[in-house]
């Protein structure tokens, strides 16, 4: 395994790009494979590519606010501290990568921003507690640990097809969390991918000495304001010291949270966000230090505003071309009613790969697969489901969540996808069996 691990980190070493120059080679592929094997007009694909280029970007602001508003999270004192003391926890590399890959995938089931974004700074501070881990390989584990966020309570799919009025419930109905993410098939393939991959990654921590990569000790550092003399404080400064404020406004914006679910508002990226940004404001109290926090959290989230427009312009070119069609419509004809969440789960690793964002991939992919499930009469829940375990799989490869991973880490991609591969093939092997025995109890 370590040499296998070796071999793909060489590999991404040698020949992979950044995730910029990724995101513009798969537009180059998307035109390519619309022109070739859509048989559409080149204009039209053009067209397809620049007038979808911005429909992501409601959604990858709320992208942003969630990374954002985790990053600030983990960073309130409170939390901070919380997380210093975990870190302390592991005394070896074996329970380090457990304590990363647990607590991150934890995380990432109740809420997937929160979790990439806690996973990334408890394995830092792992990595500065034990002096023997391997940097990379700390962050490769806690960015595993997010490969079940699409079996989660905030997974987009399963809470989309539990919404009523969602724009499948006439092929469906609506599908309670209880047939999907809560189903024991799906709930024990959710604990046995947390259980088993920390110790499989621990075999591929380099044996030399030598080849371990520390943590740098300055990544860990917030630049902080000078401070200002208290004679000489200005009336404004003072009130940007004063923790009246922060607790003021975070106290407004958590009652309106309460008020909101208690009334019956649903859990969204919006909820969510607002909860997190209020909860960031109260426990940071002077907004001198909030903005100061959030200064550093905006280098995470530089790689998100500027790739996401061309993922929606390569999602624009795969709709338009009925691309996306055609590839699901190739797996669902080979399909049995037992076998189609298995087709489904494939296919959907493989969109992936083209549509990082597991909302819209369901938006041209689940009108296909959910027709086909009907057809040949297997489980639509979970045929759906499926599909957001597809979407969370080959996030392994797609560099597509990574970004804020590798600005908050200050790694490159090439440091960690060679491990995050090895963990592609892993968790596929444990999600292709759960998906083939979810199609059968399902029925």
């Amino acid at each position: 395994m370590l040499r296998l691990a070796e071999f793909f980190s060489r590999i991404v070493r040698k020949y992979l790009p950044d995730p910029l120059a990724i995101a513009i080679i798969l537009t180059i592929f998307s035109v390519l494979l619309a022109v070739t094997v859509g048989r559409s007009n080149p204009l039209d694909v053009v067209e397809y590519w620049g007038g979808g280029f911005w429909d992501l970007l409601e959604f990858g602001m709320q992208v942003v606010l969630i990374i954002l508003t985790g990053f600030l999270l983990a960073k309130t004192p409170i939390v901070d501290v919380m997380l210093t003391r975990l870190a302390k926890l592991p005394k070896g590399n074996t329970s380090a990568i457990v304590l990363a890959v647990v607590l991150t995938g934890i995380a990432s089931w109740l809420q997937w921003g929160f979790g990439l974004i806690i996973g990334t700074i408890i394995a830092q501070k792992i990595a500065a507690n034990v002096k023997t881990l391997h940097y990379p390989l700390a962050i490769a584990a806690a960015y595993s640990g997010f490969v079940v966020y699409g079996m989660g309570i905030s997974a987009t799919i399963p809470l989309l097809v539990a919404t009523d009025g969602h724009f499948l419930e006439d092929q469906m109905g609506v599908v309670g969390l209880e047939e999907t993410v809560f189903h024991p098939v799906i709930l024990i393939t959710t604990i046995l991918t947390i259980v088993t991959m920390p110790f499989f990654l621990a075999l591929l921590h380099p044996k030399d000495p030598k080849r371990v990569i520390p943590l740098d000790p300055a990544v860990l550092q917030i630049k902080k304001n000078e401070e200002v003399e208290v004679g000489e404080r200005s009336f404004g400064q003072r009130l940007n010291d004063s923790p009246v404020l922060g607790i003021a406004a975070g106290l407004l914006g958590l009652s309106y949270s309460m008020i909101y679910f208690i009334g019956g508002g649903s859990i969204d990226l919006n909820s969510v966000n607002f909860l997190f940004l209020m909860l960031a404001f109260l426990l940071f109290a002077r907004p001198s230090r909030f903005i100061t926090a959030v200064a550093e959290g905006v280098k995470t989230v530089g790689g998100v505003i500027v790739q996401y427009p061309f993922y929606a312009g390569i999602m624009a070119i795969l709709v338009g071309s009925g691309l996306v069609v055609t590839f699901s419509e190739l797996f669902t004809a080979i399909s049995t009613p037992h076998t189609l969440p298995l087709w489904a789960f494939i296919s959907a690793g493989l969109i992936n790969l083209l549509i990082p964002s597991g909302g819209g991939q369901f938006a041209v992919q689940g009108p296909v697969v959910i027709e086909a499930a009907n057809a040949i009469g297997a489980s639509p829940a979970a045929t759906a489901m499926a599909v957001s375990v597809g979407d969370q799989w080959t996030n392994m490869l797609q560099p597509f969540f990574l970004l804020p991973v590798l600005a908050l880490s200050k790694l490159k991609l090439t440091d960690v996808l060679g491990y995050t591969i090895i963990m592609l093939f892993f968790t596929g092997v444990i999600f292709t069996a759960s998906m083939l025995v979810y199609g059968f109890v399902m029925l």
